[in-house]
């Protein structure tokens, strides 16, 4: 079999030819539910608890000949209407951005450059790159390959893996077998690679694949109720019951004391919408839904929204080093022959260097993709241009992958007419073997006795102490008309030398690991390097590793109890293998961390499903990695995580404020409700149905849309993670949401009372009170903006659209319910003075005054300096 330089070097198809395909086959993905019209989404509204007591309380006042009153409170349903359909139109749109992103990625050849893209823009004729790990994107035919087994169990029942093999003739001119079998050239979509590379051309998407044609649905993230979402429901349910019972009485008792029972049954329905808790849930889902599609916007996929709330509990995160501590772009800085050591800095190689180099390529792919082969390659065409050591003509036979139990690879070459390197017309059965990988398995494929060994592993700590990441090369030839060894160490490899590889250090890491620890995020590096370059790493990006490190071999050593102790303080462990990830998951879970976890390979996919935040590579992970993971940072960036988990706990500290805010709004709303009814006759009633309509115009976007797009409070970052299990309605949250809101209804109650003691009209004791009320509510919108900084703070240095539209909007209403005499005889309002207007807004923002004092108490001159 030959290797992948021919295919690889094919241009695929043009950029424009996919668009035209993709518009003619429409994209690759089985057919979906269709989204809900307009009249589905709006009967589904209407039939909400709170659309229902308005359409009651409309109809009563038809019954009552009050059709005015009912215009408005149909109205009113038609408003509240448009605002569920849009803001469940942006919560739609938000999950379809997230659904495309998470949607399996491919590798494709498109106008001859490797380009990652959504698996639904696959196309007919696409050339598709497959690796272990991947998820196949659609039906397709290889006409190269090497080692590649695939996993079809999803179509045909059989767990074994089947082997796959390249087919001989034109692949565009194949058709598709049948799923099953050994040795066949097809792979269809929603299988997976288990082991090997390929490349292979599509020839069905969409619901003309295999999987399509047999009617079997894609794979999809099943969302379960989040302990946010049970703890919410529970809180919805009880409230509920509570309203229930209160509208009743407030109906008897309204009708056995003022005996007009219509009026008591719109008095009880009032109550009952003032007292429903309906924004609870709709907000959660706003917020879960548009905060995750804001996260991907700063490269942070949210696969699962019960993450969020897991981000803010986080205390440890273990990150993998290469690429995503690093910038992932290898060169090769130093070369080490026979204990002499060369510093790169130059397109010169001395002679002597010459072979390492060579034999480094050779062991590398023709067309490579990781940064090291890739360094290697630049490497050799930079240094051995118009020299001997170049082989272009050269065939790959045979390739030994790297294992586990072996981290080393080897090449099998044969040049033009069966001749090697060294022997022009040897036969066509002479081969040179390059082998390069970690410098203990070259040492142990060229049977390095424990002084060669020592020596060697010496050279590689020096290197390692610079940061450098260090492989080993060794060659080897073989002839005779025997096949090839079955494993790598039946060659007779001679050792060359090593090659030290500079990976920087990726812009914002520093900064990144400082802010999680301020936050009480410990950052653990999981990697396979030596000990040497892991702690050169630490040092740079200010890690703590001060106790040092613990290596793969001596983990193996440690028992769970030690494991245990020593984990609480090491921060680096290097020379790690994936399954070894799991074991220190399981050790730092042990010790009651909440632990986020990177991953991007097959190997990763268990310790990400164990971690309580998994967390996959977007851009170098495997599909089986990203479907494992909670999280994918589609740029490898450390930072992302970072500002991931800033992002993650300004979404649920914002989330909290909205929930507190609908607490603290509704105690005067219930209040006013209440008093009058319980006050007995005499004491004209405040909260009207219609007035509870348009205090509710302001609440639900307030709650939903001003709190959602507010920025994060500056100090989130330094607060201590979140426990776990911990509500969202604690002790003080609980306090501070309730006393607000009895405050604010002492200042209405007080603006009320002030009102019927002199002797004012009804319609004007309602106006003044329900200014009062407006403005009230309006005035904890502005304070609960920030639990930290002041209103005056919040409105300079804090952009908020929403708020600049709530206020202004919300203001124009009241003024103009107030002032035009139409309007205000429709709201059964009366007039009021300059005087009136005064009270209500002194009354309306010293209802809410003394938190303002609480902030300004509780915030210490750390924080206060960090806010500003």
């Amino acid at each position: 079999m030959t290797g992948p330089a021919q295919p690889l070097a094919l241009l695929g198809l043009t950029a424009t030819e996919a668009e035209r395909r993709l518009a003619a086959d429409g994209p690759n993905e089985l057919p979906t539910a269709r989204p809900r019209n307009l009249v589905q989404q709006a009967w589904a509204v209407i039939r909400q608890p709170m659309l229902l007591l308005l359409l009651g309380a409309g109809t009563i006042n038809f019954l009552l000949a009050e059709p005015l009153d009912g215009v408005i409170l149909m109205s009113f349903v038609i408003v509240v209407i448009s605002i569920s359909i849009y803001q469940e139109r942006k919560t739609e749109n938000a999950l379809a951005a997230l659904r495309d992103l998470s949607s399996p990625r491919a590798l494709v050849i498109r106008d001859g450059e490797q380009t990652r893209i959504a698996g639904r823009d696959v196309v007919r004729g696409d050339l598709v790159l497959l690796s272990e790990g991947d998820r196949v994107p659609a039906d397709a035919v290889l006409f190269d390959c090497v080692n590649v087994s695939v996993n079809e169990s999803a179509l045909t029942g059989e767990s074994v893996p089947v082997r796959k093999t390249a087919l001989g003739a034109d692949p565009s001119a194949a058709a598709m077998g049948a799923p099953g079998g050994d040795a066949t050239p097809w792979v269809f979509s929603g299988t997976l690679v288990l082991k090997g590379r390929a490349v292979a051309q599509v020839l069905g998407t969409g619901a003309n694949t295999e999987l399509g044609r047999i009617g079997t649905a894609l794979r999809t993230i099943k969302t379960e109720p989040t302990p946010l979402q049970r703890e919410i429901d529970r809180l919805v349910r009880v409230i509920a019951v509570i309203g229930l019972l209160a509208a009743t009485a407030v109906a008897v008792i309204y009708g056995l004391t003022r005996g007009d029972w219509l009026e008591g049954l719109l008095a009880g329905i009032a109550t009952a919408m003032a007292m429903l808790p309906e924004e609870f849930p709709v907000v959660l889902t706003i917020f879960l839904a548009v905060g995750a599609w804001r996260m991907s916007k700063k490269h942070v996929l949210t696969r699962r929204s019960a993450v969020i709330e897991t981000l803010g509990s986080a205390t440890v995160i273990c990150v993998d080093k290469t690429g995503t501590l690093t910038m992932n772009t290898m060169t090769v800085r130093e070369l080490i022959v026979d204990g002499a050591a060369y510093r790169l800095d130059g397109p010169i190689l001395p002679e002597r260097f010459h072979t390492l180099v060579e034999f480094a390529q050779l062991a590398s792919p023709i067309d490579p993709f990781d940064p090291m082969d890739r360094a290697f390659q630049d490497l050799a065409e930079t240094v051995l241009v118009d020299t001997p050591h170049t082989h272009a003509g050269w065939d790959l036979v045979r390739e030994y992958p790297l294992t586990e139990n072996l981290l080393a690879l080897s090449h099998v070459w044969r040049a033009p007419g069966g001749t090697d390197a060294g022997q022009t017309n040897a036969g066509p059965t002479e081969y040179v073997v390059a082998a390069k990988g970690a410098p203990e398995a070259i040492a142990d494929l060229c049977h390095f006795d424990d002084e060669r060994l020592a020596a060697l592993l010496d050279q590689v700590e020096a290197a390692a102490a610079n940061g450098q990441r260090v492989l080993a090369v060794a060659r080897a030839r073989f002839s005779g008309p025997s096949e090839l060894p079955v494993q790598q160490h039946d060659f007779e490899f001679e050792y060359l030398g090593l090659a030290g590889l500079h990976d920087p250090v990726r812009p914002g890491v520093p900064e990144a690991v400082a802010e999680l620890a301020a936050a009480g995020v410990r950052t653990v590096m999981i990697t396979g390097d030596y000990p040497g370059t892991a702690l050169a790493i630490a040092r740079e990006i200010g890690l703590d590793h001060a106790q040092g490190c613990i290596t793969g071999p001596e983990l193996r050593q440690l028992d769970e109890a030690e494991l245990a102790r020593r984990i609480r303080t090491v921060s680096v462990f290097a020379r790690m293998v994936p399954e070894q990830k799991l074991q220190l998951i399981r050790a730092l879970k042990a010790n009651g961390e909440v632990v986020g976890m990177t991953g991007d390979g097959v190997n990763d996919a268990p310790a990400l499903r164990a971690a309580d935040i998994g967390i996959a590579m977007g851009a170098r992970g495997t599909d089986v990695a990203r479907e494992s993971a909670a999280l994918v940072i589609t740029d490898d960036d450390f930072a992302s995580i970072a500002g991931g988990i800033r992002q993650g706990r300004g979404i649920f500290d914002n989330l909290r404020k909205a929930m507190s805010y609908i607490i603290a709004v509704h105690v005067p709303i219930i209040g006013m409700a209440l008093i009058p009814v319980f006050a007995g006759e005499g004491w004209p009633l405040v909260l009207l149905p219609v007035l509870i309509a348009f205090l509710e115009l302001i609440i639900d976007p307030a709650c939903s849309v001003v709190f959602e797009a507010e920025q994060a409070d500056p100090a989130v970052m330094e607060q201590k993670p979140r426990g776990l299990g911990e509500p969202m309605f604690g002790r003080r949250v609980l306090t501070i949401a309730t006393v607000q809101g009895v405050t604010s209804l002492l200042a209405v109650l007080a603006v009320y009372l002030w009102a019927v003691l002199g002797d004012r009209p009804d319609d004007v004791v309602r106006s003044v009170t329900f200014a009062t009320l407006v403005i009230g509510n309006l005035a904890l919108i502005l304070v609960n903006r920030s639990w930290t900084l002041s209103i005056w703070r919040t409105v300079r240095e804090r952009r908020n659209r929403a708020v600049k539209w709530i206020l202004l909007g919300a203001g124009a209403l009241l003024a103009l319910v107030l002032l035009v005499p139409a309007l205000r005889d429709a709201f059964n309002l009366g007039p009021i003075g300059l005087g009136d207007w005064a009270v209500a807004l002194v009354a309306g923002f010293a209802g809410v005054a003394w938190f303002e004092v609480y902030k300004a108490r509780r915030r210490s001159p750390r924080v206060h300096s960090r806010a500003t």
